[in-house]
């Protein structure tokens, strides 16, 4: 962990209040950095967490409240004020331009350069300084489009320091990194936290906020919960805090006897949207009674593989079978009706319509079927007490069954999802990324039902970027990699550098573990 021995106050916010049209982000928080910690702020989507930090970086301005930063108040018009008091912001998604060196990069913006002749050899010499100084290990004059999303995010971070921020916020920076690369990053923080830079932490992630946090300030529909040490809390008191209830954090998986291939995928082929290839000569199996995980890197061909199952996106080698029925290339209906339970990745996109209501959305798939329609007459008192029993059983809370989806929450979304895909009984349930965007106790929610559906006897395909779901929920987990199977672990059995290093492309000696 950081040194946090120094007390010198670098940021504190007082009472921020921020409300954006029906959104009350930011409700009276207070906020505070020292010098020489790592202070994570923790909260799960919709918290509050990114508006806070984008009125400290001047990308918005508080309706409420005032910000000191060393002790002088300050009023930020844009992140041109906040750089100029040395902050810095690293995105999520980053603000690099790929055919540019890191050299090129780093200057882009720069006020006291030439604006006729840049001295791109006076920026290299002082990347190579921060570099060795911070440990960043950058080759200054690589183009960012050779890099590893780990070396492009140092730098991102390089790009901060260059302008002399001694404040840095960090938003979600793990969501794109192996495990190796977040480990790597972890190395960078505490060393820059250990030279007396103050580090913003953004994470949803528990395991992280114990890991790398002097401090965690705790956020939860816009209101500060409280501020903690991280040595005095534990990660089911800090879930706790977030969700406002105790949540349950590891799973039991009952024993069941594993049950016949139910999936089978024979050297799959497919190309992305720009017509490259997504998917090469995937093969795997999933059984009755096992959840088989799909782990890896956001956009490595997690989204083409769903989409080839469901018969949304075209095969252009090898076969898909499901229940020994070969599928490859049949219409989503037929494909839908032979089996397959999907839980799509956008729920707004393709999980919904949003301006349907709660039981219209319920029977999107068997809306023609009986009971909902006899004798070619739609049955819309048949389709409300379908919809208030699931509404129950999935405990989606709602004014009723007649509301608008889209005037529900995210988590409310994905259990109308979750009940409809169920309620079909499918062979099959493919829950492609179905935790995301959702709080601590919807996926809990989400992540049990999956644990009971395979428990029945179903097979279940579960794709997630999420490796801390993905191990506690599967029995077994693939790792892709650039569309390629790159090896199988078991959960438990396995290290975190093991599985990093097939989530970065080393495929296991041992073949690609398929099948039990």
């Amino acid at each position: 962990m950081a040194n946090s021995n120094q007390t010198e106050i670098l940021v504190e916010m007082r009472g921020i209040t921020k409300q954006f049209p029906g959104v009350l982000a930011n409700d009276n928080v207070d906020f505070e950095l020292r010098r020489g910690e790592i202070h994570t702020l923790l909260g799960e989507n919709g918290a509050g967490k990114s508006t806070l930090m984008n009125i400290l970086y001047g990308m918005y301005a508080p309706d409420n409240g005032e910000i000191y930063i060393k002790g002088k108040k300050v009023y930020f018009k844009s992140p041109a004020d906040a750089i100029a008091h040395r902050i810095g912001m690293i995105h999520q998604h980053f603000m690099l331009i790929p055919p540019l060196t890191v050299v090129e990069n780093v200057a882009l913006g720069l006020r006291d350069q030439n604006p006729f002749r840049l001295d791109l050899k006076k920026v290299e010499k002082e990347i190579m300084e921060l570099s060795e100084k911070f440990g960043l290990d950058i080759d200054p004059w690589a183009k960012i489009w050779q890099l590893s999303v780990g070396a492009q995010q140092r730098v991102e971070i390089l790009k901060a320091l260059y302008r002399g921020a001694d404040v840095l916020i960090m938003d979600e920076p793990t969501a794109v990194l192996t495990p190796q690369e977040v480990e790597e990053l972890f190395v960078v923080l505490q060393d820059l936290a250990g030279q007396g830079n103050g580090i913003i932490f953004i994470s949803h992630k528990l395991w992280e906020v114990m890991r790398i946090s002097n401090r965690v300030t705790i956020l939860r529909d816009g209101r500060k919960i409280d501020t903690v040490n991280t040595t005095d809390i534990t990660k089911n008191q800090l879930a706790a805090m977030m969700v406002g209830r105790e949540v349950i954090l590891q799973y039991e998986h009952p024993e069941v006897e594993l049950g016949p291939v139910v999936l089978e995928l024979q050297d799959v082929c497919a190309s992305g949207d720009k017509g490259l290839p997504a998917l090469t000569n995937v093969s795997f199996k999933v059984h009755g009674g096992e959840i088989v995980g799909i782990a890896g890197v956001d956009g490595n061909g997690q989204k083409e593989l769903a989409e080839v199952i469901h018969g949304l996106r075209k095969v252009t080698g090898g076969r898909i079978l499901l229940d020994g029925k070969d599928v490859t290339n049949k219409p989503p209906k037929e494909i839908l009706d032979s089996g397959l339970g999907h839980i799509p990745e956008d729920r707004h996109k393709t999980g919904l319509v949003l301006d349907f209501s709660i039981a219209e959305n319920m029977v999107l798939e068997t809306f023609d079927e009986e009971p909902f329609t006899s004798r070619g007459w739609y049955q819309p008192n048949a389709v409300k007490d379908f919809a208030w029993k699931k509404v129950e059983e999935f405990d989606v809370r709602c004014p009723g069954v007649d509301t608008l989806a889209r005037s529900l929450s995210g988590g409310n979304q994905q259990k109308i999802v979750l009940a409809r895909e169920i309620s079909r009984s499918p062979k099959l349930l493919v829950a492609a990324q179905p935790s995301r965007g959702l709080d601590v106790g919807a996926t809990e929610f989400v992540q049990r039902r999956l644990i009971e559906e395979r428990t029945k006897g179903r097979a279940v395909l579960l794709i997630s970027t999420d490796l801390d779901e993905v191990l506690a929920v599967s029995d077994r987990v693939l790792v892709i990699y650039e569309g390629q199977i790159m090896g199988q672990i078991i959960p438990g059995q396995a290290t975190f550098e093991e599985i990093g290093l097939l989530m970065a492309g080393t495929r296991q000696d041992s073949g690609e573990g398929s099948d039990k």
